[in-house]
């Protein structure tokens, strides 16, 4: 049996979603495939849930930043239900650089991040059993983003728009060579799907299925730990203000704080070893900014993938913090299209890009209109549940406020 459609996109995380709802808005006929049976089932459901401001990134890749602003103050508009805005801090402790502070304050002002400086006694006020060793920080809009609703509600959208989802349906291989110049993607027990394009939206396993259809698409996924404790009431997203490194990112997560993360090259993304030493240093080096948390009850932990690309990784010295995205057309397979890299905050914009690429690809000149129209139950955390829920999209990253 074969399904027809002009676009098949591999992969039900948020950015295979985004890119499915952007497609399905632009008049574009969409068939999504995901091999697990929810959706958010990979990277997605597995972060540390993070709305980020761009701060993070501001001095080591400024565009990466802006676009993390935008698209922050884009989904506060377009899902406020699936945002809870508790602003961020970054802290700098006693031990650490100075200079690497006022490097970072300067390009979260350039950016046009507006960030406020704080003293130690402000700061104190705002996240009670800081660290003595507290010496400043400062305020930006930071917020913290349920996956689950999130991909859950997009994934509603590209439905509400024609686009249709297909869980359980993992491919096996796609055909670049038939006589009619279309692809055919095979599903394991299932149909095969005819397209004109297909979109390679599979994270961490995008390689893999790049090789399906002939390609080669370098990946270096790194795994990083999640640790969930008894914490209520901490207030800001926490974020140690120095170099990148392990253990330097609290975040508040209903009665509980979310601390991370480890970040450890992996060959397979199906199996990989989880580590006691990562929980370990999370939780000492999270404790150097919040003495309490060395105590805390431990409730779960998870890991999570990064799906980074290798030309972009073999670019940079240490730890990779930009965590850009790339879109890549694959000579090897006319009309397969790749999107790696990226974060949860910009999968709206990287699902934009990809679509402009296809839509370019296929002669459709419809405008994005993503950003514009709201989500499904945008303002309504009991409907997004409800979707969450309806399309198995509860994951790790907030089994604890989204209930299965």
């Amino acid at each position: 049996m074969t399904v027809e459609t002009e676009v098949a996109v591999i992969g039900g995380g948020a950015t295979g979603v985004g890119v499915a709802r952007d497609l399905a808005m632009r008049g574009v006929d969409v068939a999504l495939l995901e091999r697990g049976t929810g959706l958010n089932a990979g990277t997605s459901g597995r972060s540390h849930g993070v709305l980020h401001s761009g701060a993070r990134y501001a001095e080591s890749d400024p565009d990466g930043a802006a676009d993390c602003l935008r698209e922050n103050r884009t989904l506060r508009e377009i899902a406020p239900g699936c945002v809870v805005d508790s602003g961020g801090l970054f802290v700098r402790l006693a031990d650490d650089d100075s200079a690497y502070f006022e490097r970072k304050l300067d390009a979260c002002r350039e950016v046009g991040m507006d960030p406020t400086r704080l003293a130690p006694d402000e700061i104190r006020e705002r996240v009670p059993g800081i660290a003595e060793a507290v010496e400043e920080g400062f305020g930006v809009p930071d917020g913290v983003v349920s996956p689950a609703r999130l991909v859950a509600a997009t994934a509603a959208s590209a439905r509400d728009h024609g686009a249709s989802i297909h869980t359980g349906s993992a491919v096996v291989d796609i055909d670049v060579g038939s006589d009619s110049g279309r692809l055919a993607v095979h599903v394991d027990g299932g149909p095969t799907i005819a397209a004109d394009s297909v979109v390679n939206a599979a994270g961490p396993w995008a390689g893999e299925v790049a090789a399906m259809a002939g390609a080669q698409l370098g990946m270096r996924p790194t795994r990083g730990v999640m640790v969930a404790v008894d914490y209520p009431g901490l207030g800001p997203v926490l974020n140690r203000c120095r170099e990148p490194a392990d253990g330097d990112i609290v975040v508040p997560h209903g009665e509980q704080a979310v601390l991370g993360t480890t970040s450890v090259a992996v060959d397979d993304p199906d199996t990989f070893e989880r580590e006691d030493w990562e929980v370990e240093r999370t939780l000492s080096e999270c404790a150097a900014m919040l003495p309490a948390l060395a105590d805390a009850m431990v409730e779960r932990t998870y890991w999570g993938l990064r799906p980074l690309y290798e030309p972009d990784e073999l670019a940079r010295e240490g730890r990779g913090i930009s965590r850009d995205f790339a879109v890549v057309a694959h000579d090897a397979a006319p009309g397969l299209v790749s999107v790696v890299g990226g974060k949860l905050t910009t999968y709206r914009r990287m699902a934009e890009a990809v679509a402009d690429r296809v839509c370019g690809d296929l002669g459709v000149e419809e405008p994005c209109r993503t950003a514009e129209e709201p989500l499904p139950g945008a303002g309504d955390p009991e409907r997004l549940d409800q979707l969450a829920r309806e399309f198995g999209a509860v994951g790790p990253a907030d089994s604890d406020v989204v209930r299965e």
